[in-house]
């Protein structure tokens, strides 16, 4: 099968959006994905981050599929478990199965020969297509993706998909970078005065009906404490993940505004996320101009003890300025805050805020909903009337 017929028939069972980190593997589907627009394709920096945004495109109603080599199931590891899982979020996971039957270069071959019981620990079903079988392997895995309501994964040995003549693909020039606007952007900001329980009380003030996607840890906690809402997505796990979960529910749905309410230290843990969002992330699309993105930087991680952040000597705004970003603005005072909000909600994104906020931290309840409960009230709220 070419890798042109494979994408054909993805698309005819039913999946709609793919994201993923190539494999040589599967270079043809992903070169025929390309030529799609009907179905983007979103080049991730990395597999786990791939599995966020697959995440954000199914809250949003999509049906997702992720490309990835194996050696990626290591990396994506606890976005699976503590994300698409946790929630159950269904999606397809077309794996490359490199150091297949021990034949590969070394650095392919114990995770050749862990990848089906790394799934099975898991718990994600798998098939392992033949190239007789695999019309029969896809239709499987959209039926026991939404029977279960969770990940399924087709492992794909090589020879199945067919490597196109011709060699590597002709690379068009990059585009010029497109204009930006964000004349505060690097300014430093006023010493932090407010807490972040009293900074997210602003910018929660400055939201009407946007779904704003939340960070795990105090984030989260704090923010339903001050005005819970359907729009609201919490995490409860998947660190690092909130800005590829909130890019994909852009992408998802562009005809509404999505917020992404972040932190330091989450924000760090997926740098590579700025340029995705900065540098068009659908191939031959454009930036999400519907997208704003949060950082509440208090210099440290507050959940597990306030250790230090490397945030404290970065500029966040300026790396999110490079990265593409439309604006990007540093704020500290309440009505900083609720100003650039109420602006970058008016305006054309991608729009990142960063605010500088005291390490103090608020009483706040844990989260009293079930992971699927925050799911399904999400998808609601996103489909609306």
């Amino acid at each position: 099968m070419t890798g042109e017929e494979l994408a054909e028939l993805l698309e005819s069972a039913g999946w709609d959006f793919f994201t993923g980190v190539p494999c040589s593997l599967v270079e043809g589907v992903i070169a025929a994905l390309e030529t799609r627009p009907r179905l983007p394709y979103v080049p991730a920096v990395r597999e786990d981050v791939a599995v966020g945004v697959a995440a954000g495109a199914f809250l949003g109603g999509r049906s997702p599929a992720v490309l990835m080599q194996n050696s990626g199931l290591g990396t994506s590891l606890n976005a699976l478990v503590s994300l698409s899982l946790m929630y159950r979020l269904p999606a397809l996971l077309l794996v490359t199965w490199r150091g297949y039957q021990g034949k590969d270069a070394p650095e392919h071959l114990l995770m050749g020969e862990i990848s089906p019981p790394l799934l099975a620990l898991m718990g994600i079903p798998h098939r392992v297509p033949s190239a007789a079988s695999i019309r029969d392997d896809v239709a499987w895995a959209r039926a026991e993706a939404a029977r279960r309501s969770q990940p399924v994964a087709l492992l794909l040995p090589p020879g199945v998909v067919g490597t196109e003549a011709g060699g590597h693909r002709a690379i068009p020039p990059p585009a010029a970078p497109p204009p930006r606007h964000a004349p505060d952007a690097g300014r430093e900001p006023g010493e932090p005065g407010l807490s972040r329980f009293e900074a997210l009380g602003a910018a929660l003030a400055a939201i009407d009906d946007e779904p704003v996607v939340h960070a795990n840890g105090y984030i989260c906690r704090e923010s339903f404490s001050i005005r819970d809402r359907a729009q609201n997505f919490y995490m409860i796990g998947s660190m690092g993940l909130a800005s590829s979960i909130g890019l994909g529910v852009a992408l998802a749905v562009p005809r509404r505004k999505t917020v992404v309410f972040d932190g330091d230290g989450n924000l760090l843990m997926s740098l590579g996320i700025l340029p995705m969002v900065g540098g068009r992330p659908v191939v031959g699309g454009e930036r999400p101009a519907n997208l704003v993105h949060v950082v509440f930087d208090n210099g440290v991680y507050g959940s597990t003890g306030n250790q230090l952040s490397p945030s404290r000597h970065v500029g966040l705004d300026r790396v999110a300025l490079a990265s593409g970003y439309e604006t990007a603005t540093a704020v500290s005072g309440h009505d900083e805050i609720a100003r650039a909000i109420a602006a970058a909600l008016a305006g054309r994104g991608p729009a990142f805020i960063l605010a500088r906020v005291t390490a103090e931290e608020h009483p706040a309840p844990r989260i009293p909903y079930s992971p699927e409960q925050i799911r399904d009230r999400f998808r609601a709220a996103l489909a609306g009337p």
